[in-house]
């Protein structure tokens, strides 16, 4: 599905309801921390190796997260008016602006504090 398609059906999944003008982004921002924070259960305080084998291990919860966080998100924008597909097309913009593949390639990360590159 297309992200113009999902932000539609989210739209009218909302009106069906009666929840279009439901206008709560604190309440919607804080669901997506609290996914986040159910999913970071399941790796917390295990090296990078374990938490390659515990995501495997439950792709249908991982799954269940990105589908939480992308309807909450979806919803986020219907509420505010905003084109998610424009918007995700800019960021990407903006990133390949800022984070080259050559320097990225040789340094990894955009943290600039552990020795990183971000042209921000």
């Amino acid at each position: 599905m297309k992200i113009e398609e999902a932000q539609d059906k989210i739209k009218m999944f909302d009106e069906a309801r009666g929840w279009k003008d439901n206008w709560n982004i604190k309440d919607l921002l804080l669901n997506i921390t609290e996914e986040g924070g159910e999913r970071w259960h399941l790796i917390k305080w295990v090296d990078e190796e374990r938490q390659k084998k515990i995501v495997s291990e439950n792709k249908a919860e991982v799954s269940d997260y990105v589908g939480d966080t992308l309807f909450l998100l979806l919803k986020i924008a219907n509420q505010t008016g905003v084109d998610a597909s424009k918007a995700l097309q800019e960021t990407l913009d903006e990133y390949e602006k800022r984070m080259p593949p050559e320097i990225m390639k040789k340094v990894g990360t955009a943290n600039k504090y552990c020795g990183g590159y971000d042209n921000k």
